[in-house]
């Protein structure tokens, strides 16, 4: 009686592939192997063989790869992607929250290690944003470091116009749409409150002086035309009162007086810093509205004694005082509205840090060229 031949087995290719790796990547010999696993020598070998072809690019000796090879050969490709990814520290860095500069200078410490699409690829940030940052490089950090001091000298105030102004200034080539860039990405913005009170009493039967100045808001030299008016300051001990005298050529404040009420020897002390420190001509216009304090004879009196000449806004009227009450404006949404003051000390020494500190010597106006009030002042002067 013949012996019965034993029937051929079937080896699908993940099972073949499970055997090239116990003996590429454990170590085992083919021996072993067959014993093991109760297979020929020859067929092992062959597929050793096979697998070294198609690792060489030559799979089955110019024999296409049939759909299960191709497959294998993509979850193969596959897995060392995924080994590769994990061996970055993505989940480190998540924890970390970083920003998008840091993730960036990470990509670059990190270059050596793997190539720059992968990088981006597990950190979720786009190539062509790192290559755009890379290519700017310290430039736009030095505009970021440079923008968040301007914005903070300016009291937390200057808008996108004014940053870029300053900046310019400094030597950085910034328009208006880049600051205004960098003002968002470091969310450097202003904030203000508005509030209003009354301030001016125009019910009176006290003499006013005709609207001599006639919103000629643009005189040609220093001390050619004043503007004066009164505001007031919230603090927690009541309110505070400002007179306050601005010189139109330069939009400077000649001179301030402050108190917690509004009389007319208020307005007088204002009046009487700006004529000491400035020492104007005869016929120096000094524009105001119709408020009492501005229409009473001590101020009057001070002003026909220095040879000035009175004017005054028409009733109702607020454009014809335009320029003082955006000056009011600016010094209220730029430091007294960010402020809360325990009481009128405090509040005085503030606003006047504003005005001497700040205003007058620093702060860009766009009415000027952007310049300040000092500097266009001393422009002026060098060109005459």
């Amino acid at each position: 009686m013949t012996e019965k031949k034993r029937a051929r087995r079937a080896f699908d290719a993940a099972f073949k592939l499970q055997v090239v790796r116990m003996v590429r990547d454990q170590g085992l010999s083919v021996g072993q192997v067959c014993r093991d696993m109760n297979l020929t020598d020859s067929g092992v070998r062959r597929w050793l063989e096979q697998f070294d072809e198609e690792a060489a690019g030559r799979p089955g000796a110019g024999k296409p790869l049939t759909a299960e090879q191709q497959r294998i050969r993509q979850l193969e490709a596959e897995n060392r992607q995924l080994k590769s990814d994990n061996d970055l520290p993505k989940k480190s860095v998540g924890l970390l929250c970083p920003g998008t500069e840091v993730i960036h200078a990470l990509i670059t410490q990190w270059a050596g290690k793997a190539s720059i699409k992968q990088l981006c690829r597990v950190l979720d940030v786009s190539r062509s944003g790192y290559y755009a940052r890379r290519q700017r490089g310290p430039r736009t950090c030095a505009q970021a470091a440079h923008a968040k001091a301007v914005f903070e000298a300016s009291g937390r105030s200057y808008g996108s116009r004014r940053m870029s102004a300053a900046l310019r200034a400094q030597g950085l080539n910034v328009g208006r749409h880049r600051a205004r860039t960098l003002m968002r990405s470091h969310a450097l913005q202003p904030r203000w409150r508005r509030k209003f009170v009354h301030t001016t009493d125009s019910r009176h039967g006290l003499p006013v002086a005709a609207n001599v100045l006639d919103r000629q808001f643009r005189p040609a030299a220093p001390n050619r035309a004043w503007v004066s008016d009164i505001t007031y300051i919230r603090t927690r001990s009541g309110w505070l009162y400002l007179a306050a005298v601005l010189d139109l050529y330069s939009r400077r404040v000649v001179g301030w007086a402050m108190a917690p009420s509004m009389p007319a020897q208020l307005v007088c002390q204002a009046l009487n810093m700006a004529i000491v420190s400035r020492r104007p001509a005869a016929g120096l216009i000094v524009h105001s509205d119709r408020g009492s304090q501005y229409a009473s004879s001590e101020h009057a009196a001070l002003i026909a004694s220095n040879g000035l000449v009175a004017s005054m806004s028409r009733k109702g009227n607020c454009w014809d005082n335009a320029v003082m009450e955006r000056f009011f404006l600016n010094l209220k949404m730029e430091r007294v509205w960010q402020r809360d003051y325990a009481n009128h000390a405090e509040a005085m020494i503030d606003v006047a840090d504003y005005i001497a500190c700040f205003y007058n010597p620093v702060r860009l106006h766009s009415t000027l060229g952007y310049r300040s009030p000092v500097e266009h002042e001393r422009h002026a002067e060098h060109t005459h």
